[in-house]
């Protein structure tokens, strides 16, 4: 796979692996041995980039996603880039997901990224975000952690997740960013007026849920159910069997532009946002080889600037359900 530069130095696969998956949120967590199997195979597969975080896991195993990966990686870990985040807990089921508690402070930065050092079996994190911006703490005051952690070798780049502009630019002056990954599909692209901001200061845009939870990949239909203790696919509107007469035409408009292409809707989704900016990196998610082999090969599809804005013009006014936008931040 060819790769693409994060920031200003930091170099990662096209399409990176969103590991989240593989323990929490989509069902019951992956065996242990299935899911470092298919982290090696993602590795064989060209992959170099690896999403993780502390709280991806379940009840009975909190960092199951963290572990995993630490020891899937552990003998080729100078070969690959490895990103987790911090600053965040769960807190009640609402609404179908669990919702989340933010905590920027200093003090439970510092105890993340030493249990996070431990479970992925390192001695740095390559990219190491705030996984939610925390109203109580002043954002300059996390770059400033952030910028501690540097100098001491812990991690070597940091970035946001779910990042606003204000923030953006706050934290940026203090200690620069390298990333920042927010939720982008053709489905929410909320964020794309960011993007001038990110190429004025040089910051990557690391994608997730690229696929919109992975409805784009044409693989699931109105009668497609899943298991509302265990997946949050249950709750999500872009799911519901309405959703799927109220999508026709976004999958009318994949399927026209898989035939042309000969790909997939998965891979046509991929990758008219890989050719739409060159610091774009998706990070979908899998539990299945085939599907590592398909995402990694829509780095191999060139659209055109062309193809781009037409897409983008049909996408501005086309019809569409709700789509999934993020678990709710809990007020105590």
């Amino acid at each position: 796979m060819n790769t693409r530069t994060l920031g200003t130095d930091l170099e990662v696969s096209a399409i990176g692996l969103g590991c989240m998956g593989l323990s929490h949120a989509y069902g019951a967590p992956t065996e242990e041995d299935a899911a470092i199997k298919l982290i090696r195979d993602a590795y064989e597969l060209g992959y170099t980039f690896f999403d993780t975080a502390e709280i991806y896991g379940s009840e009975t195993d909190p960092h199951h996603n963290e572990r995993i990966l630490g020891k899937a990686l552990k003998d080729i870990r100078d070969k690959v880039v490895i990103a987790t985040k911090c600053g965040l807990s769960f807190g009640p089921m609402e609404g179908g997901t669990h919702s989340l508690i933010p905590d920027a402070s200093r003090k439970t930065i510092r105890a993340s990224i030493e249990g996070s050092l431990e479970r992925l079996q390192t001695d740095h994190v390559d990219l190491y975000y705030l996984h939610r911006i925390d109203p109580n703490v002043p954002i300059e005051d996390v770059a400033e952690t952030m910028a501690e952690l540097i100098r001491e070798g812990k991690i070597t780049h940091w970035g946001l997740s779910e990042a606003d502009a204000d923030s953006i630019r706050r934290a940026h002056a203090i200690c620069p960013l390298t990333a920042i990954q927010n939720r982008y599909s053709m489905m929410a692209r909320w964020y794309e007026e960011l993007f001038p901001l990110l190429e004025e200061l040089q910051i990557g845009f690391v994608a997730f849920s690229p696929l919109a939870n992975g409805l784009l990949t044409g693989a699931y239909q109105a009668n497609t159910t899943f298991d509302g203790a265990t997946d949050y696919r249950a709750a999500m509107p872009q799911f519901s069997a309405e959703a799927f007469e109220a999508n026709r035409a976004l999958f009318q408009l994949l399927d026209r532009l898989a035939n042309e292409h000969g790909a997939t809707m998965g891979q046509i989704s991929l990758a008219w946002m890989l050719c739409k900016k060159p610091y774009i990196v998706p990070i979908p998610g899998t539990r299945k080889r085939e599907r590592l082999i398909e995402n990694a090969s829509a780095a191999a599809i060139d659209l055109s600037p062309a193809e781009v804005a037409a897409i983008d013009e049909a996408l501005d006014v086309m019809s569409m359900s709700e789509v999934f936008g993020g678990s709710a931040i809990h007020k105590a």
